[in-house]
């Protein structure tokens, strides 16, 4: 069986959709792409409608691309009052040796003990479990006992954040295969084994907002929300020179620097404002406004993390479109501490970070298939049969290189 994964991930500035193989334990890039964002607003679905269409395009291009119908796809959810709790569940152990059903069901025995009412539960992610009161370990799969204690940490959001993405998708002829969250979806996009024996943050700025994420062993603990973002860059930009958002944009991600240090006070980029007259910008200028406004998000950012912990964090990665613009190194050292770096994402055909998530969440997913022993693919045979995929012998084609992203690298 071909072993085929997609991702969609609906931002308020665009839709990404990932559609990866896993090869010989290496994960792949079939096809990607990243349309405009229409009726969602801060994370959220604002007009379904609009949303709809948006997310229909993305279908349109990655399906033109591979040649085949998207049937299945993991989804994110929104962030938006996430609520993380650890739960316990012991089980007895039906046979001689503990399977991955026990390991599930004691995980089910401490969500049903520990779920709300107005809560929907996105995923659990596993910690570790006990055996007969006493050995502690990661897999037990195989392992002998009578007893599992599970430990895992429970990701719930409200019941709208979910309804409105799964009934969205659905409503395209899409089954939503599993969902996750952007706080999990970055964390398996860049963790190694460092990140997880640390207590990691991690910070994605987004079009209308900022999410901060704290980590203890790659395990979300807590996500706040910060209202500002990349937008914020461009009103800025707009406002100053009056010039419409659109050109702000463009401006903000082709000429000015994220960072004045490297810009350069001779080079001019002409426009026309609304008023119709024609104005110069200086690239050491703009980047000043650019610059303002990303150490304003990012000293947010940091007061939330101090709020969040007063342990010491080893590690600090930022993430999301924003911290694509040229020189954003600059600004993580002159606001964050020596520990907080740009996030890479590694997948060729992908290397930019506002896939990852998407990326992330499919990680995370076969992860998960993994602990569950499972054996699983969103693409059958006879579609794959319809996907001109890279030669797996060609090591010199762009996405014949992989990368050991899975259990690797």
């Amino acid at each position: 069986m071909e072993h085929v994964y997609a991702s969609i991930d609906l931002g308020s500035d665009s839709i990404k959709l990932v559609v990866c193989e896993l090869y010989q334990n290496h994960l792949n890039l079939l096809a990607a792409t990243s349309t405009p964002s229409r009726g969602i607003k801060n994370g959220l679905i604002t007009d379904p409608e609009l949303a709809k269409k948006s997310v229909m395009l993305a279908f349109k291009e990655v399906e033109d691309m591979l040649g085949v119908k998207i049937k299945k796809v993991i989804a994110n959810i929104p962030n938006h009052h996430a609520d993380y709790k650890i739960i316990k569940g012991e089980v007895n152990v039906l046979g001689d040796l503990i399977t991955p059903k026990d390991m599930i069901d004691s995980y089910k025995v401490g969500i049903k003990a520990n779920i709300l009412p107005n809560e929907e539960l996105v995923t659990v992610v596993p910690i570790d479990f006990k055996i007969n009161g006493k050995t502690i370990m990661k897999n037990p799969k195989g392992f002998p006992g009578t007893k599992l204690l599970g430990r895992a940490m429970m990701v719930t959001t409200p019941k709208k954040n979910v309804y409105s993405v799964i009934s969205l998708i659905e409503s395209l002829g899409v089954e939503v295969a599993d969902i996750s969250t952007s706080s999990i979806g970055d964390i398996n996009c860049f963790r190694n084994d460092s990140i997880d024996k640390s207590i990691c943050a991690l910070i994605n700025i987004g079009k209308d907002i900022t999410e901060v994420s704290l980590y203890s062993k790659s395990i979300p603990v807590s996500t706040k929300i910060i209202g500002a973002g990349g937008s914020d860059i461009d009103k800025d930009i707009a406002y100053m020179y009056k010039i419409d958002l659109k050109e702000a944009r463009k401006i903000k991600e082709s000429f000015a620097l994220a960072h004045s240090h490297n810009a350069d006070k001779t080079d001019i980029y002409e426009t026309v404002n609304t008023d119709n007259v024609k104005v110069k910008i200086n690239q050491h200028a703009v980047s000043e406004i650019v610059e303002s406004r990303i150490n304003e998000i990012l000293t947010l950012a940091k007061n939330e993390l101090d709020d969040l912990t007063n342990k010491p964090i080893q590690y600090i990665i930022i993430s999301g479109g924003t911290s694509n613009i040229l020189d954003f190194e600059y600004n993580i050292r002159a606001i964050l501490p020596v520990c907080a770096s740009k996030g890479k994402v590694k997948l060729i055909g992908v290397r930019n970070n506002k896939y990852s998530t998407a990326v992330g969440n499919i990680i995370y997913f076969l992860n998960t298939l993994k602990l569950k022993g499972m054996d699983y693919s969103m693409f059958s045979e006879e579609d794959m049969n319809e996907v001109s995929s890279p030669s797996k012998t060609n090591d010199d084609t762009m996405l014949g290189k992989v990368f050991g992203y899975f259990f690797g690298e």
